[in-house]
C-alpha cells in the first residue's frame, strides 16, 4: 500500500485550505479520518495503539504509535508517528523527531511492512536559520541522519543510535507551512 501518496494527498489538501491543522491533536485526527476515507477495507486504522497490542515484548523509545493501519489478522500492518511543534524549543524539538524515526525504525524491526515518521510546521526557523551545526544540520542543511544522536540541551544524557540513513527533505505548503515524511 502507498502510504507516501495517501499522506501527500492529505497535505495537498492542507495546503489547499482543504483541511485545518491548527495543533497535533488535529493533525492527527485530520490525517486518520482522511487514510479511513481513502484505504480500501478492510483495513483498521487506529489512534494511539500500544506496541504491545501486536507484539508484548517489544522494547521501544516509546510504547504508542500516533495512527497504526492493519489488517484484520495483523499480517499487514503500517505505523505513522506525527510531530507538529508550536512552541519553538527548536533542538529539543528536533531530538523528539529524532526519537520518532528511531522509534519507527524500532516498530519496522518487530514485523511493521512500513512505518512513517511525519513532522508538520508552520515555523520556519526549523528548517532555515542561521545556526547549521549539531542537530540543526540534519533539518536545516540535509545532513544525513546517521549514528548516534545525543540530546542536544539539558543533561544529554539521552542518546539515540539511529540505524539508517535519512534526509530530512522538507515540502513546502505555501502559506501553509512545510511538512517532511521519512519511510522506514
Amino acid at each position: 500500500m502507498d502510504f507516501e501518496k495517501y499522506i501527500q494527498m492529505f497535505f495537498n489538501k492542507v495546503e489547499n485550505n482543504a483541511v485545518a491543522i491548527y495543533n497535533e491533536f488535529s493533525l492527527q485526527h485530520e490525517l486518520g479520518i482522511f487514510l479511513r476515507n481513502v484505504i480500501p477495507k478492510p483495513m483498521k486504522v487506529e489512534f494511539e495503539r500500544n506496541i504491545g497490542f501486536f507484539n508484548n515484548d517489544a522494547k521501544c523509545v516509546k510504547s504508542e504509535m500516533d495512527i497504526v493501519i492493519y489488517s484484520s489478522d495483523k499480517n499487514e500492518k503500517y505505523a505513522i508517528e506525527l510531530k507538529f511543534p508550536k512552541n519553538g524549543q527548536y533542538p529539543e524539538s528536533m531530538f523528539s523527531f529524532v526519537k520518532d524515526i528511531k522509534f519507527m525504525e524500532q516498530v519496522k524491526q518487530i514485523g511493521f511492512t512500513n512505518t512513517y515518521a511525519v513532522t508538520y510546521v508552520q515555523d520556519k526557523l526549523f528548517h532555515n536559520g542561521s545556526k547549521i551545526d549539531g542537530i540543526y544540520a540534519y533539518f536545516r542543511d540535509h545532513k544525513i541522519l546517521h549514528g548516534e544522536i545525543k540530546k542536544p540541551t539539558g543533561q544529554k544524557d539521552e542518546i539515540l543510535n539511529i540505524q539508517g540513513n535519512y534526509q530530512i527533505d522538507w515540502c513546502n505548503l505555501g502559506n501553509q507551512g512545510n511538512y517532511y515524511m521519512i519511510s522506514i
